[in-house]
């Protein structure tokens, strides 16, 4: 958390350095270097490590069957953990309609994180299924023919994909859908925060199983073990016409971005909690879970148990699993398992488990004209951000941009024609002696702000660039990994003029 990095920045050896404009205390200093050795990034450098992992889609007009209410998103990351704990996602329901959106942060290593952005999505997606469509696909896959895509992924070309799992991920999920077929009744219409929360117990499940029965493939029981031992939070959108639904299980966050149709300031609306000791509704839970002798010690520093801060999470089997289930397990994968030194310790105070949970908390929200943008972002992004600067930043950058059709769609006439060719090139001509915008993305623009903002609020270029050039080593100290997606909504559609 920030409040760590904060108490240990004054620990670190040798002076240190600030911009005029940042001499508040509660603004984490970054170390003075030798002016020798002090590596001074570029604007174009500083550009292109805030960009390098940006990435912009453009919903279609017609996805097939109705106009979506998601005009495109934004998104990005940028690393403080070497290697970034925090993964991302976006896909289209092809069978359902709809889009899903998530931000999963990881923490005790990326594994748990990585399967869940591979994963979720499909265990919600074929919680959305008819048992007409999915009893097909299960006879698709014993008859051993094709089955019909069910996602349409929208990924950066360098999101990892861990493709050697992929058979172990599918048998699960087939044996989920089984499950799903004996549970549904025919013509049955689905809930789609039902749909979420039997994803997220569901997969939270068998990363569990998947740890404690051996495939028969070391590979595979290695990274099963990872994945259970290490652990991740998720805030997952599903956005389908005007309903908008959030699951949260964590402090990964979802706040929505509103303005009046006629005007005035921009409003922040958070879909989301946090789940951590800050939240009272959530330490009641937590403490109404286990016996009253244990009051004392659920919550130490305001940690589970002395050591993670989020109340809710994936995987993280240590705070789920009885000591001689892990005590087990650990000695039949001792060898997979060589070299996590976390492993061998377990939680103080440690009575009555399971102390965590991947339940996820849901809010519902009939999207209208005066909404305008969802951001979600893990924590590292809140940390450094409130909600409200938060969407003053994505507001300010859309209305400069000249509105939300305009972001996706800034090259368009009035009439909704294509530029000619010679347009085009005008443009081009005219791109290379005009500077360029500090940003064109709002993702990035929000990165930017986090981590080179000065106390006032207002972006600092040597600040920014002294946080970018931390080494990897002290980079953590101040700053989290952040991970964020700016889903724009098409006011066309959520006003009426377009159905």
């Amino acid at each position: 958390m920030l409040t760590l990095r904060r108490a240990m920045a004054p620990l670190i050896a040798g002076a240190l350095r600030s911009c005029p404009a940042c001499h508040a205390q509660s603004v984490p200093r970054v170390p003075r270097r030798n002016a020798a050795h002090a590596l001074h990034l570029s604007p174009e450098q500083v550009g292109s490590i805030l960009r390098a992992s940006e990435y912009s889609h453009v919903v279609p007009e017609f996805d097939g069957k109705n106009v979506s209410s998601v005009l495109g998103f934004e998104s990005n990351q940028l690393a403080a953990n070497s290697p970034a704990e925090d993964r991302r996602a976006a896909a289209s329901c092809l069978q359902t309609g709809g889009m899903l959106f998530g931000v999963f942060d990881g923490h005790a290593g990326s594994a748990c994180a990585q399967a869940l952005c591979e994963r979720l999505f499909y265990y919600v997606a074929v919680s959305l299924l008819s048992q007409e469509a999915l009893e097909e696909i299960e006879d698709a896959v014993e008859r051993r023919r094709s089955v019909v895509p069910i996602l349409q992924w929208h990924k950066h070309p360098y999101d990892f994909v861990n493709k050697e799992s992929a058979s172990m991920y599918f048998e699960s999920l087939r044996c989920y859908w089984q499950r799903l077929i004996g549970l549904q009744v025919p013509g049955e219409r689905r809930d789609v925060g039902e749909a979420l929360a039997n994803a997220f117990r569901h997969l939270d499940s068998d990363l569990q199983l998947e740890a404690q029965v051996p495939s028969g493939n070391q590979f595979l029981d290695s990274m099963a073990l990872r994945v259970a031992f290490s652990g991740s939070t998720a805030c997952v959108a599903h956005v389908r016409g005007h309903a908008l639904t959030v699951a949260n299980a964590g402090d990964c966050r979802a706040v929505l971005g509103r303005r009046s149709v006629g005007g005035g300031d921009w409003q922040a609306v958070p879909l989301s909690r946090d789940h951590d000791a800050r939240n009272p509704s959530e330490t009641g839970r937590l403490r109404a879970e286990h016996p009253s002798d244990e009051r004392d010690t659920l919550l130490q520093q305001d940690r589970l148990l002395g050591m993670l801060t989020p109340l809710r999470a994936f995987g993280d089997v240590k705070f789920k699993w009885s000591a001689e289930l892990q005590r087990h397990i650990l000695e039949r994968g001792a060898a997979l398992m060589e070299g996590d030194r976390y492993l061998h310790f377990y939680p103080p105070d440690f009575r009555t488990p399971p102390y965590l949970t991947a339940e996820p908390e849901l809010c519902t929200h009939v999207l209208s004209p005066e909404d305008s943008f969802l951001v979600l972002a893990s924590d590292g992004l809140w940390e450094l951000l409130d909600d409200h600067e938060v969407v003053r930043v994505v507001g300010d950058f859309m209305e400069a941009s000249g509105g939300a059709l305009s972001m996706f769609h800034p090259r368009l006439t009035d009439t909704g024609a294509s530029m000619t060719l010679g347009e085009l090139h005008g443009e081009l001509l005219r791109s290379r002696r005009e500077p360029a915008a500090p940003e064109r993305n709002a993702a990035t623009l929000l990165v930017r702000h986090a981590v080179g903002r000065d106390e006032a609020g207002r972006l600092c270029d040597e600040r920014l660039c002294d946080m970018l050039s931390l080494p990897e080593d002290l980079a953590r100290l101040y700053r989290d990994d952040i991970t964020v997606t700016v889903v724009v909504f098409n006011p066309q559609v959520l006003s009426g003029e377009l159905s």
